[in-house]
C-alpha cells in the first residue's frame, strides 16, 4: 500500500545520488535513496530500481557523487501500485542535465473503496428511512400488532419513533435539568458520531493517511474527534451538574463524585493505554501514564470543579430588557473564565518562555529532520521537554506520528502534561455551549445564533493566530501539542457540528440521532471495548491481502459497526456502564 516503484535510468557517464523529501515534510533535509552508477563506456545506460511513498508529492533530486552538486529536480505525485521511470540524459549543453518522468504502468485507484463503502452506507440509511416512514403508516402498524406480542411491538415502534425513557444520571451523558424530564438527544448523537469515527481510525481507518492522525502541523479526519469528545463532556458538564443542584443534592457530595470519577477514567486510561494480556507481567518501568481516558480525567476534574464552584442552585431569570442580557450566560460565571484565561497564560508562558536545553526557546517543530535538521532531539519544545523531565522517556508515548514523515528519533506524547491546559479550555468552551442550552432552555432562536456566534469568534481568532496557513502561522494548528489555534479550530467546528445537529435533531426532530445516539449513550464502555478486544475476532481477522486498501477498510467498517449494533442493543436492554 501507498507505494510505487521508480526505476532511475542513467545514461551520464558519472554516477549519481537520488534525494527525496516529501512536499508535506516542512523545511525537511533531503533523504539518500540511493546511487545510481554511471553509464559504462559502452553506452549502455545503467537503471536502478527504487520504492516511493504514495500519500504524498515527492521531490527527487538528483546530485553527482563526485562535488554533491545538484543536477536537476523533479517534483511528482506518484500513483499507488504504478511503475514508473525517471531518464537522466546529457543534453551536450551548458544546462547539462535533463531528467524526464515517464509513466510505464498506470497506478491503481486506492480511493474507489471509499466511495464503494459510502454507497454501501448510503443504501443502508436510506432503507432505513423508508423503512421508519413505512411503520409510523396505520397499516403496517396494525399488522405488527397482530404478528407479535403488543408489549414488544410497541417498544420496537417507541425505540425508535418514541422519546425514549428518562434514565439515570451518568458523568458522560447530557442530561437536561431534572424539571423537564427529557435528554438533549442531539448532544448524545454529536458524542456517539464522534466515538465512531475515534473507533473507526484508532482500528485503521482502512489504512489511509487521511484517516491517521497527521505527523505534525495541520488536521486529518483523525484529529477531529478527540477534542470532539473533549467539548462534548464540557457540555454535558454544565448540564449535568445543573441538573443535580436543582434537585437539591449537596455540592460536597458533588465533589466526591467528582474525584471519584476522575480517579476511574485515570486508572482505565492506564491500563488500557498498556495492554499486556498475552506478553507476560508488565514492567513498571515501560508503564505509559498518559493516555486519552487519564486526559479525559485531569479535564473532567478541573472543569467539573470549576463549575461547581460558580455553578447556581437556581438559574437566574433576568428581564429581556437587562442591558447585558445578551450575554448573561458569560458574565454570570466570571470567576470560571479568569480561571481558565490564568490557566491559558500559563500555557503560553511555559511554551514560548521556558527555556529547554539544546533547543530554540519558543520551538513548537517536530525535531528529526523537520528544521533542515538543526533541532533533531527537540521535539516538540517545552511540551516534549517537560514530560520526560517530569515522567520519564520511558513513561510516555514511544511512537509518536512525528515519526511518519519527520524521523523524529526522541519519545513524545501527545496527551502530554502541557497539553492538558489546553484541553481544559476545550471543555471549558463546551461547558459554555451547555450554559447557554441552560439559560436559554428551548428558545432556539436565542441557542442557534449563539453557537454561530462562538463558531464565527473561535474561526477568527483561528485565523489570526495560523495565518490562514498550515506552518507559517503565530501558532500552528497541531494535535500533537494540543496548540491554541488547535483548540479554537476545532471548538469552532463543534459549536456548528452541534448547531447541525440540535437543529435536525432537537429543533425539527427530523432525525432521531440514530445510528450515532447508541454509541452515544455507552460511551465508555464502547471506547474501553473496542482498545480492549481490538486484537480479536470478529474484529480483526487474517486478510488474503494485508496490502489491500479495500480489505483494510472492510475490515476497520465491519468492526466499528458491530461496536455500533452492540450498543444499540445495550441500549435496547437499558444496559449503560457509568463511571
Amino acid at each position: 500500500m501507498d507505494e510505487a516503484s521508480l526505476s532511475v535510468t542513467n545514461e551520464m557517464e558519472h554516477a549519481m545520488m537520488l534525494y527525496v523529501v516529501s512536499d508535506h515534510c516542512y523545511k525537511c533535509l533531503p533523504q539518500l535513496l540511493g546511487v545510481i552508477p554511471a553509464s559504462p563506456a559502452s553506452g549502455t545506460p545503467t537503471t536502478v530500481g527504487f520504492v516511493v511513498g504514495t500519500q504524498h508529492a515527492l521531490t527527487l533530486q538528483l546530485n553527482s557523487t563526485s562535488a554533491n552538486l545538484e543536477q536537476c529536480k523533479v517534483n511528482f505525485h506518484f500513483g499507488e501500485k504504478g511503475n514508473y521511470s525517471l531518464w537522466v540524459k546529457n543534453l551536450n549543453e551548458p544546462s547539462g542535465v535533463n531528467c524526464s518522468m515517464i509513466t510505464d504502468s498506470e497506478p491503481i485507484n486506492s480511493y474507489l473503496p471509499i466511495l464503494f463503502a459510502f454507497l454501501v452506507f448510503a443504501l443502508l440509511a436510506a432503507l432505513s428511512a423508508i423503512w421508519n416512514t413505512v411503520k409510523r403508516l396505520d397499516v403496517v402498524t396494525n399488522l405488527l400488532l397482530r404478528l407479535g406480542s403488543t408489549v414488544e411491538t410497541e417498544r420496537l415502534i417507541n425505540s425508535e419513533l418514541g422519546t425514549p425513557n428518562r434514565l439515570v444520571d451518568a458523568s458522560m451523558e447530557s442530561i437536561i435539568p431534572a424539571t423537564t424530564g427529557r435528554r438533549l438527544r442531539s448532544l448524545d448523537t454529536f458524542r456517539g458520531l464522534a466515538l465512531v469515527i475515534m473507533v473507526f481510525v484508532n482500528y485503521g481507518g482502512g489504512r489511509y493517511w487521511f484517516f491517521r492522525h497527521e505527523s505534525w502541523n495541520g488536521l486529518t479526519v483523525a484529529d477531529l474527534v478527540f477534542p470532539w469528545f473533549v467539548f462534548i463532556m464540557g457540555t454535558s458538564i454544565g448540564l449535568s451538574l445543573s441538573g443535580s443542584l436543582r434537585r437539591g443534592v449537596k455540592r460536597t457530595h458533588l465533589l466526591r463524585k467528582i474525584f471519584w470519577r476522575s480517579l476511574q477514567l485515570f486508572l482505565i486510561g492506564v491500563i488500557v493505554v498498556n495492554p499486556n494480556y498475552c506478553q507476560g507481567p508488565l514492567s513498571w518501568d515501560s508503564l505509559r501514564i498518559p493516555g486519552v481516558l487519564q486526559r479525559l480525567g485531569f479535564t473532567y476534574l478541573a472543569v467539573a470543579i470549576l463549575d461547581l464552584m460558580v455553578a447556581r442552585d437556581r438559574l437566574t431569570n433576568l428581564s429581556s430588557e437587562t442591558c447585558w442580557y445578551s450575554v448573561h450566560d458569560v458574565c454570570l460565571y466570571w470567576p470560571a473564565w479568569l480561571v481558565v484565561i490564568a490557566l491559558e497564560t500559563i500555557w503560553l508562558c511555559l511554551t514560548f518562555l521556558l527555556p529547554v536545553p539544546d533547543c530554540p526557546t519558543g520551538y513548537l517543530g517536530p525535531g528529526g529532520i523537520g528544521d533542515f535538521g538543526q533541532y533533531q532531539n527537540c521535539t516538540g519544545g517545552a511540551a516534549g521537554y517537560i514530560d520526560r523531565w517530569l515522567l520519564g522517556n520511558n513513561h510516555i508515548y514511544q511512537t509518536p506520528s512525528s515519526r511518519v514523515v519527520y524521523q523524529s528519533v526522541v519519545p513524545f506524547d501527545p496527551e502530554g502534561v502541557l497539553g492538558s491546559i489546553n484541553s481544559v479550555l476545550m471543555a471549558f468552551l463546551g461547558l459554555q455551549a451547555g450554559k447557554i442550552l441552560l439559560h436559554y432552555r428551548d428558545q432556539h432562536r436565542q441557542i442557534i445564533p449563539r453557537f454561530l456566534i462562538w463558531g464565527f469568534i473561535l474561526g477568527i481568532i483561528s485565523a489570526v493566530l495560523t495565518k490562514c496557513s498550515r506552518n507559517d502561522g503565530f501558532i500552528p494548528v497541531n494535535k500533537n501539542l494540543w496548540s491554541l489555534s488547535y483548540v479554537t479550530t476545532l471548538s469552532c467546528f463543534a459549536f456548528v457540528a452541534l448547531v447541525v445537529f440540535y437543529y435536525l435533531v432537537d429543533v425539527k426532530k427530523w432525525w432521531s440521532g440514530a445510528p450515532f445516539f447508541y454509541p452515544g449513550m455507552n460511551s465508555i464502555l464502547v471506547y474501553v471495548g473496542h482498545e480492549v478486544f481490538e486484537e480479536y475476532f470478529p474484529f480483526r481477522w487474517k486478510m488474503a491481502n494485508n496490502q489491500s486498501h479495500a480489505e483494510h477498510l472492510a475490515q476497520n467498517l465491519v468492526a466499528t459497526s458491530i461496536w455500533v449494533i452492540i450498543a444499540y442493543l445495550l441500549y435496547r436492554k437499558k444496559i449503560f456502564w457509568k463511571i
